[in-house]
């Protein structure tokens, strides 16, 4: 399941959540083989765990949250990103959300590191830090309503659920992965689990400043403005 969109856009432009994207989408566009090709840069800014535990390249704790391997790695990322990243930012603040995405992303590279330090396979990716922003997502608002891509087979089918229940799925997907039911497949499932456990942590100062419980009652587990309805399809139908 992919999420597409939620249905409570922010009511101020997310501007760190924009400039985020544009960054990663610059650092792509510059380390990518097939485009400028300066992959040098792309080996000295990832994160190498076996390095820094013995002290070495310890920039890599944060440079490698604007990497990405392939054009699939870094679209995911900025999709799940622009989903969840808006309303976050709404309620934290443009500052406040920008340190908590890197406190978040710092949070998972310390998960994988610690999964297995002496890794030398360089780490890149958003995903830890993104992975913090859903888990800050689910904690404010985990009624808010989803629309999510499922891919069943050949067909193609969009849903609209809460998002505990798609953040929830993913978290479990992540902690399955973590102990290799998944294996081999170069996905770094603790920095993404670290990350999410790290987001709603780091969110917890937000959510009892706002209430705590008494937040979830006045908003329903969503955020704090009307929900926007989406059209299922502009193709109208013709009956028989």
């Amino acid at each position: 399941m992919f999420p597409i969109r939620d249905h409570n856009p922010s009511e101020r432009t997310p501007y760190v959540t924009i400039c985020l994207i544009i960054i990663n989408i610059v650092m792509f566009v510059l380390t990518t083989p097939w485009l400028v090709g300066m992959t040098g840069l792309w080996e000295q800014l990832a994160l190498y765990p076996v390095a820094v535990v013995n002290g070495y390249n310890l920039w890599g704790l944060f440079s490698h949250m604007f990497l990405h391997a392939g054009i699939l790695h870094i679209a995911g990322n900025m999709l799940f990103l622009w989903v969840f990243g808006d309303n976050l930012e709404d309620q934290m603040g443009h500052v406040g959300f920008l340190i908590f995405y890197l406190l978040s992303g710092l949070a998972a590279a310390a998960a994988q590191i610690a999964s297995n330090p002496l890794d030398g396979i360089p780490m890149v990716g958003a995903s830890g830090a993104i992975a913090g922003v859903m888990g800050g997502y689910l904690l404010l608002f985990p009624k808010a309503r989803v629309d999510v891509l499922a891919l069943i087979i050949i067909f193609i089918k969009i849903f609209t659920i809460p998002a505990w229940v798609m953040l929830g799925l993913w978290f479990l997907f992540q902690i399955f992965g973590s102990f290799s039911l998944f294996g081999g497949d170069n996905v770094a499932y603790w920095a993404h689990a670290g990350g999410f456990v790290a987001g709603a942590i780091f969110a917890l100062p937000i959510f009892f400043r706002l209430g705590g419980l008494a937040y979830w009652s006045r908003t329903h587990g969503r955020p704090p403005h009307p929900a926007v309805s989406y059209s299922r399809s502009r193709i109208p139908q013709v009956r028989r």
